[in-house]
């Protein structure tokens, strides 16, 4: 969703600016971009099961405010968290290792 700012610029076009003029504010987009990504899921997976942040930090047994922050994706969050995340949505964490070019990458998962 793009939002216009008070002098009519979308978002959007704000932090193109900024990325292109700011190299601290790329390396800070790089570095939320994973947490970006868990945030997805656990949205998508929460959403899929009709759950709210509320009923799914009851699950995980954790508080609503640790759930909305994860799902801001703007927070890190400890492997044994997105356990306890991935089996009160009934679904598995896979960690691995990623290594060789980025356009041919060999993967090495384990299922947690």
């Amino acid at each position: 969703m793009t939002s216009a700012t008070a002098a009519g610029t979308t978002s959007t076009e704000v932090r193109r600016r900024r990325t292109t003029r700011s190299p601290a504010y790329r390396a800070e987009q790089r570095r939320l971009a994973q947490f970006e990504e868990i945030a997805r899921l656990v949205i998508k997976h929460r959403a899929a099961r009709g759950l709210t942040q509320q009923e799914l930090a009851e699950r995980v047994g954790t508080s609503h405010s640790a759930i909305s922050r994860i799902e801001s994706g703007r927070h890190k969050t400890s492997v044994d968290t997105l356990q306890r995340i991935a089996e009160a949505l009934s679904v598995r964490l896979v960690l691995g290792f990623e290594s060789g070019p980025t356009d041919h990458p060999h993967r090495e998962l384990v299922s947690a």
